[in-house]
């Protein structure tokens, strides 16, 4: 197996690994970050470049993020809410779609009437906005898991390109 080669098993196993971890953990809403993972690996002349990317968001899905007033859901997370950085009341408005893609309703419990998805969506993010967003590491784990089957095959399979080239180079 040539280092290129053995490049794109280690990213094709890792995108496939992220993606049976989101459909496992059950966040795959939309679709949008699992179908956005994808991998690359470019050959030049002296060196490969392996890149792995998907939407920016899966950052946070992937860390999780810290909450307001408490971080127990994701303690090692490098993302906080309440920072000021992010977009006044994007959070409701990103929990308003999920709200209606999975038509939640709460319902008041003194009058017994339902709570509009404007309001039941409100009601999440407040929640999400203190208690954070819990870690999932749908993608650092299969990255770091792989890594380290990764050092060994690739020194093992570019010995054999480096063989396969000298008895090459010797032939002629």
């Amino acid at each position: 197996m040539s280092v290129k080669e053995s490049l794109e098993s280690f990213a094709s196993r890792v995108v496939q690994q992220s993606k049976s971890n989101l459909s496992k953990q059950r966040k795959k809403d939309t679709g949008q970050l699992y179908n956005s993972i994808k991998a690359e690996v470019k050959v030049s002349k002296n060196s490969f470049t392996l890149s792995i990317s998907m939407e920016d968001y899966g950052a946070y899905v992937d860390k999780g993020v810290k909450g307001k007033s408490s971080s127990s859901l994701a303690p090692t997370s490098p993302f906080k809410f309440g920072t000021g950085n992010g977009k006044s009341g994007g959070l409701t408005d990103a929990t308003l779609g999920w709200v209606q893609r999975r038509r939640i309703q709460f319902k008041d419990r003194k009058t017994g009437k339902f709570y509009t998805y404007k309001q039941t969506a409100f009601v999440i993010a407040r929640s999400i906005y203190n208690k954070g967003l819990k870690t999932t590491n749908f993608f650092s784990r299969p990255f770091e898991n792989e890594f380290k089957k990764l050092p060994e095959q690739i020194v093992k399979d570019y010995a054999l390109t480096l063989n396969g080239l000298l008895k090459h180079a010797l032939q002629q």
